[in-house]
């Protein structure tokens, strides 16, 4: 490779290991005095792009709390929190909540599809917000890939679990996010149906090349991931690469989940 081709590559390259978000020193403390309660205590972690994470932990060990201080949907206490260079800690409430719109996509336990519009309705919502149009080819792409051509003129109640759940994927990924957090996105659903969404995540990951940070109590559920990142009393407690259902099942058994 000539000199001109190495410097011509080098910025991509750079991008691409860039983690996408990043914690240091991340803080959460609940209620003061003898009444705190430390839901993180100086986290420091990052999640690398285009990779499916998975975030475990026991009860109460502060997964899901990091997980809302990483999204920007709950304030730290103390530390900093970073998306690709920018710090969300040092966002204001607007500036914050158009960075969420605008680069972040959610998929939650619930769905939170709006009753009254259809599926293709709630998929493009967001971007509708924004004021923003979306990209006709991504948009057909996404909606072919999630098997949703079909289901577009329905309203979430005529739609099954699993349906919807899709359509909550879409909505996340139609804006082409930094990051989409997964927060329990199969805990509604039947085996099959939770199975079907984690693979529409994992290949988000692989085709699309999207970064995905899911927090989850499912050992299965967590073997869909490259990699598993452990919590306990709100202080990471190791990791696991390529995980196994068993493999996680005997980290999670030696933190006393």
């Amino acid at each position: 490779m000539s000199e001109t081709s190495r410097r011509s590559s080098a910025p991509a390259v750079l991008e691409a290991t860039r983690p996408a978000v990043r914690a240091v020193g991340l803080r959460k403390t609940y209620g003061r005095g003898d009444a705190a309660v430390h839901a993180l205590a100086g986290v420091d972690v990052e999640f690398t792009r285009g990779e499916f994470t998975a975030i475990m932990g026991p009860s109460g060990s502060g997964k899901s709390t990091l997980m809302h201080c990483l999204a920007g949907l709950d304030d730290a206490s103390g530390g900093q929190v970073f998306l690709g260079d920018t710090e969300l800690t040092a966002l204001k409430d607007a500036e914050l909540t158009r960075l969420r719109r605008d680069r972040i996509g959610f998929v939650f336990q619930s769905f939170n599809l709006l009753p009254v519009l259809t599926a293709a309705e709630n998929i493009v919502l967001p971007l509708r917000l924004a004021g923003r149009a979306p990209d006709p080819a991504w948009h057909a792409d996404v909606v072919d890939r999630l098997g949703l051509t079909e289901r577009l003129g329905h309203r979430p109640r005529e739609l099954s679990g699993g349906q919807q759940q899709r359509v909550a994927v879409a909505r996340a990924l139609l804006p082409r996010p930094d990051v989409v957090f997964a927060d329990e996105p199969t805990g509604n659903l039947d085996s099959r149906a939770g199975a079907e969404v984690l693979s529409l995540l994992r290949g988000s990951v692989r085709e699309f090349g999207q970064t995905v940070v899911m927090v989850t109590h499912d050992p299965v559920a967590a073997s869909y991931a490259d990699r598993v990142v452990l919590i306990a009393d709100g202080a990471l407690a190791g990791g696991l690469t390529r995980p196994t259902p068993d493999d996680v099942i005997d980290a999670l058994r030696t933190l006393g989940a």
